[in-house]
């Protein structure tokens, strides 16, 4: 069966490429471009534009190389208080040294990272000590006096005059960071102030993929990045500025709505005028112009708020998110007119969790269900036993499925569980002999160099990227690991897998 394909790379690459080539063009080139969004493995736009190249906007900047320089931004709050990048599950000062080694992969570098809003943070000073002395440049910025209400203050040698100038060689610097509040707009703004104190008549223009200026307000790709920052409270809006200077409608969003006067007053003072009418001026954004099936987008974007709404519970119950987050969640899940029970995976879960109980082979009292939905439509379920998790018994399962093994035929020979039990609950005292998803796949790696089945069907993990994924509870670190390693779309019902408040 397969995915619909949703969205054109190529002609998105084009578009897109024209378009940030034009701006720096207009700026006399040297054009500081703050690059929203993810720069490497954008999965939320691969889910809700099904084509999407999740590295699309790396290509983009290789083909643009010559012409531009890499500045990285990181809040020094963010690297104190180790807030988490949810896809990976790493810290965001651990995503930016990923960042940057990916870059190199591409062939390119970062000109310098900026720490900002630097308080002297201990986690922050560490961070900075590690970077440069493995070579990587670094300047901290301080909060800009006078911010946000003394437009005088801000463009002085007291406000944005205060921090360091970050020194750049080409016509297009591309500033980008973890996550949201990184302080790439203040960096890139301070930038114009000490360009403009040098004679460049620099410009500064946003690079943001979602919204999606130029699809209805309402488009279910639209209200999904609602639904992906609804824990931010972000709400997408008509763009008045645009409509009341154009008397054309466009989407944007809320903090950049709320933030256009003051960026537009400073822009004014730096320059002389502001260069835009509107935020949807500022912007660059092509991604609009690569969709070319837009039901098959607002199929995969609906199924995206979906899942969004499953995280939003199950943080809830881990006390990640609050009520509102939750509730807010739910309207969003009316306002494109879907169920959770609308993703197909959910139901199949639960009925291998009522099975798992109708055998009273759980673990500790615990049924779980799990159910994957592979590329042809066909679906695989799993089940948790005193042996294996949920989530281990499914990938076993979809593996053999799809490798054409007979359930008959063990991946996992019962002196190998045994051994891997003995070592978990004699020896390492654990609480549970279950194998959760990692500990199953170094097993089925292992029974693989004597067991031709096993190596078959271990070929077949790389099948189950991109496929969806819903598990009856919460997975534990284990699973959710080896689930994000395996590249699965991954939902779960808001409950415990385990009684335990402690899950290692």
């Amino acid at each position: 069966m397969g995915e619909r394909i949703g969205f054109d790379n190529e002609k998105y690459l084009r578009e897109q490429t024209a378009a940030i080539l034009e701006r720096a063009e207009r700026f006399h080139n040297k054009l500081y471009l703050e690059f929203g969004g993810k720069l490497l493995f954008d999965l939320h736009a691969a889910r809700v534009l099904p084509g999407f190249d999740p590295n699309v906007k790396m290509r983009l900047l290789q083909q643009l190389q010559d012409q531009a320089d890499i500045v990285l931004c990181i809040f020094a709050g963010d690297i104190e208080r180790k807030k988490i990048r949810a896809d990976f599950g790493i810290t965001y000062d651990s995503d930016a040294l990923k960042l940057i080694d990916d870059l190199r992969g591409w062939g390119l570098d970062v000109a310098g990272v900026v720490i900002t809003r630097f308080q002297d943070q201990p986690a922050a000073t560490l961070f900075r000590n590690k970077l440069e002395r493995r070579g990587v440049p670094v300047v901290v910025h301080r909060a800009t006096q006078g911010y946000p209400t003394n437009v005088e203050q801000i463009v002085s040698d007291a406000g944005y005059g205060a921090n360091p100038y970050i020194e750049t060689t080409k016509p297009i610097v591309v500033v980008t960071g973890p996550g949201p509040g990184s302080g790439k707009l203040a960096t890139c703004l301070g930038q114009l102030y000490h360009e403009h104190r040098r004679g460049v008549r620099a410009g500064y223009a946003k690079f943001e993929t979602f919204p999606i200026w130029n699809l209805p307000l309402k488009h279910p790709v639209n209200v999904a990045y609602e639904a992906a920052t609804v824990d931010l409270r972000d709400v997408n809006l008509i763009d008045p500025f645009h409509l009341e200077t154009y008397r054309e409608t466009t989407v944007n969003y809320n903090r950049d709505v709320e933030a256009f006067p003051l960026v537009a007053r400073i822009l004014q003072r730096i320059g002389g005028e502001s260069p835009y009418k509107s935020p949807t001026d500022m912007g660059v954004n092509r991604a609009g112009f690569g969709i070319v099936d837009d039901e098959a987008v607002r199929t995969a974007a609906c199924q995206e708020v979906i899942r969004r709404y499953f995280r939003s519970r199950c943080e809830y119950a881990l006390g990640f998110a609050d009520a509102e987050t939750v509730r807010r969640a739910e309207l969003l899940l009316g306002e494109v007119g879907v169920r959770p029970e609308d993703r197909a995976v959910v139901e199949a879960a639960r009925g291998a969790a009522r099975e798992a109980e109708a055998s009273g082979k759980g673990d500790g009292g615990v049924f779980c269900g799990a159910a994957l939905e592979l590329p042809d439509g066909s679906r695989v379920t799993g089940r948790n036993s005193p042996l294996l998790h949920a989530a281990s018994s499914l990938v076993l399962n979809s593996i053999k499925h799809l490798a054409g093994i007979p359930d008959r035929l063990p991946l996992l020979a019962d002196a190998t569980l045994a051994s891997i039990g003995h070592l978990k609950q004699d020896i390492l005292q654990g609480r549970s002999v279950s194998l959760d998803l990692e500990e199953t796949l170094i097993a089925v790696s292992v029974s693989a160099m004597h067991n031709p089945v096993a190596q078959v069907a271990m070929e077949q993990l790389k099948a189950l990227k991109g496929c969806e994924v819903h598990i009856t509870h919460i997975p534990t670190p284990g699973d959710e690991a080896g689930l994000r390693r395996l590249g699965v779309n991954l939902t779960s019902d808001p409950n415990f897998s385990t009684k335990n408040l402690f899950v290692t």
